[in-house]
């Protein structure tokens, strides 16, 4: 039986999670059926060593620019992944696309992939984290919210236990169902999902709510950043009076539907600031502001400093 080989780029401040579950399931395969199934490498752009954002080092076998033959490769980023997107690393994926190599994405690695022109007109997977950004980065991609893409060229999972969940399903197109599932055993893994399974829990879980016109509005003003509704267009949607929905915030949040609304585009705001190079300008149009300098008007009082000069510092 023919061994497959997977390298993986480690870039710098990389998720060792992504890391753990990217190797254990592979391990584990290798373990159970007491063959070598799998061998894996790892490459950084030093080609010694690569940090992850947890402290974690971990040695690695090869430079970027001089990877060996392999079967896949997988770029791991983290956080902050576009202060250590490199030349070495862009042309890394490019030659191995062209050399043949099934080449995908942890984490997020998409953004890597995206940025090297591997994505466009495919679907993606990216952790939830990116996805305003990403949307906003790179139109040409079809970003879905599901856990991983397996049926496209350059397969992509968001990262942290969805790894895990790409790892099995490609084991289990690999060698078969049953080593799929026994390694899922090992890991003491139950819940497994599939490609189609959402990243996120609902609102109602993540806010704690479980009131139906309260989620509704929190949703319909998530789909609707880039244009606000008003109150009135809100509560007319959930079929309630504007006094009615303003009681409601007010309960839940000690707020007005309003004020909720302007702070759910801030802090989208605040992602695309972080995480990408659009302009002041295109934020603001992004996320629903009148002008520049009404958005860093309202910024600086919600954050203490203008986007301009926040976005200096972090740089």
């Amino acid at each position: 039986m023919t061994k497959r080989h997977f390298v993986f780029l480690l870039v710098e401040n990389h998720t060792h999670l992504t890391l753990a579950c990217a190797t254990e399931p592979l391990r584990i395969a290798n373990m159970i059926s007491g063959q070598d199934l799998y061998q894996w490498s790892y490459a950084s752009e030093t080609g010694d060593r690569s940090r992850a954002s947890n402290g974690t080092v971990s040695l690695v076998d090869y430079k970027f620019d001089a990877l060996p033959p392999c079967d896949r490769l997988f770029v791991i980023p983290g956080l902050g992944m576009t202060d250590y997107i490199t030349p070495k690393l862009l042309t890394a994926l490019r030659q191995a696309k062209a050399h043949g190599v099934a080449v995908g994405a942890l984490c997020s690695g998409a953004w890597v992939l995206a940025e090297a022109g591997l994505l466009n007109g495919m679907k993606a997977a990216i952790h939830w984290e990116y996805h305003d950004a990403f949307i906003e980065k790179f139109p040409d991609v079809q970003l879905v919210r599901s856990v991983f893409v397996a049926d496209e060229k350059h397969v992509t999972a968001s990262g942290g236990t969805a790894t895990a969940d790409l790892m099995l399903h490609l084991i289990e197109q690999d060698h078969g169902y049953d080593l799929s599932i026994a390694v899922s055993d090992m890991m003491v893994y139950s819940g497994v999902r599939d490609a189609s399974g959402g990243q996120r829990t609902s609102l109602q879980s993540r806010l704690g709510i479980r009131n139906t016109h309260v989620v509704r509005a929190i949703s319909i003003m998530d789909a609707a950043i880039e244009e606000p509704l008003s109150s009135k267009d809100i509560a007319s949607d959930l079929g309630i009076s504007v006094r009615q929905l303003e009681r409601l915030f007010g309960r839940y949040f000690n707020t007005s539907p309003k004020k909720y609304y302007a702070d759910l585009r801030l802090e989208r705001a605040r992602k695309l600031l972080l995480q990408t190079e659009l302009s002041i300008s295109e934020i603001a149009y992004a996320c629903g502001f009148q002008s520049s300098s009404n958005f860093s008007r309202v910024y600086r009082k919600a954050f203490g400093a203008p986007p301009k000069s926040q976005r200096a510092r972090i740089g």
